[in-house]
């Protein structure tokens, strides 16, 4: 028996191997690093919209209290450690005439629709949703309005969460660290609970909680050691560098800042995906070659990716593999 057949074999028997591997398979069967750099390229240009838009609000809703409106504000800027004391400097809430507010607003959001509408794309395709049974374009825009406002009330309600426990003055030694881990975890609740209504919100199939909260915890998580590590860039390397240089690195560091976000994003559904659909275990080889057998999940995984592609309602397609099952898919009713 060779090596490769052994490490197959023991992948398969233990979860905690042919899990993760499963989910990296899918995520490259999807061509996840094609629907996250799409994300990155329309957050990364709609990243100024989107805060001109929530500093515009906050400058309306808060204008008796313009203290409590800049401490939101600078809570909200730091969920962006890359750019978040430069934003701050340069965006201003749009003020004055009424009909230029309005056009400014509009403006904003048809600028930050391109985000949702590539977010959509992508968890309708991790998630196999048939393009006939995916909202038309009318309906597609109006569900990505609902998840800009998501996106800003979710920012703005993590901003809050971090400004309340960091406001709260319980004195003694040990003050500090508690306010620390009460803002780190109630922030990851918020982000968490976030994370949950919009996989639901940019998935046209229906889905419940259970399906979508382990990928909306992990993508929590990550996300807040993304903020870490992004605070450390900022520290190490932007505030070090010359001034020419300084601006190339902190427009290369939010790309890339951007990018890993949308691949947290993307990786958490898959991982919604595979565990809801039970595409696991697969075969250890099955991405290289033909000369394997397939696995239960190899095979509802690879039947499914078609009906990704039914453009109509009245449209069929079959999948059939000229192939003996594996023993793990003879047992497997779903197979």
């Amino acid at each position: 028996m060779s090596i490769t057949t052994r490490l197959d074999r023991f992948q398969r028997r233990h979860p905690a191997l042919g899990f993760p591997l499963a989910v990296i398979y899918k995520f490259f069967d999807d061509q996840g690093t094609y629907l996250a750099a799409l994300i990155a390229y329309y957050g990364f240009i709609s990243l100024f919209p989107l805060l001109l838009l929530m500093v515009t609000i906050l400058g309306y809703a808060l204008a008796d209290n313009p203290d409590l409106q800049q401490k939101l504000v600078d809570s909200a800027l730091s969920q962006f450690p890359v750019i978040g004391d430069q934003i701050g400097e340069n965006v201003a809430s749009l003020k004055g005439n009424v009909t230029a507010l309005i056009v400014g607003i509009v403006g904003s959001l048809y600028g930050a629709l391109g985000v949702a509408n590539a977010a959509q794309n992508a968890m309708n395709r991790v998630w196999g949703v048939a393009r006939a049974r995916r909202p038309n374009p009318f309906k597609a825009r109006g569900r990505s309005v609902l998840i800009l406002l998501l996106l800003l009330g979710g920012v703005l309600a993590s901003a809050f969460t971090t400004w309340l426990f960091t406001a709260v003055d319980i004195g003694g030694s040990a003050a500090a660290l508690i306010e620390y881990w009460a803002s780190l975890i109630g922030g990851v609740a918020v982000n968490a609970a976030m994370f949950i209504v919009g996989f639901r919100v940019l998935t046209a199939h229906p889905l419940p909680v259970r399906d979508v909260w382990i990928g909306a915890v992990t993508a929590s998580l990550a996300w807040h050691v993304l903020l870490v590590s992004g605070t450390y860039y900022v520290g190490r390397v932007v505030n070090g560098s010359t001034a020419t240089y300084g601006v190339f690195s902190t427009v290369l560091g939010l790309i890339a800042w951007i990018f890993l976000v949308a691949i947290v994003v993307v990786l958490s559904a898959e991982i919604n995906v595979v565990r809801a659909k039970r595409l696991w275990p697969r075969s250890l080889l099955t991405p290289f070659t033909d000369a394997v057998q397939l696995t239960s999940g190899d095979r509802r995984a690879y039947a499914s990716y078609p009906q990704v592609e039914l453009h109509k309602g009245f449209e069929t397609v079959e999948v059939s593999f000229h192939q003996e099952p594996a023993e793990d898919a003879r047992t497997d009713p779903r197979s």
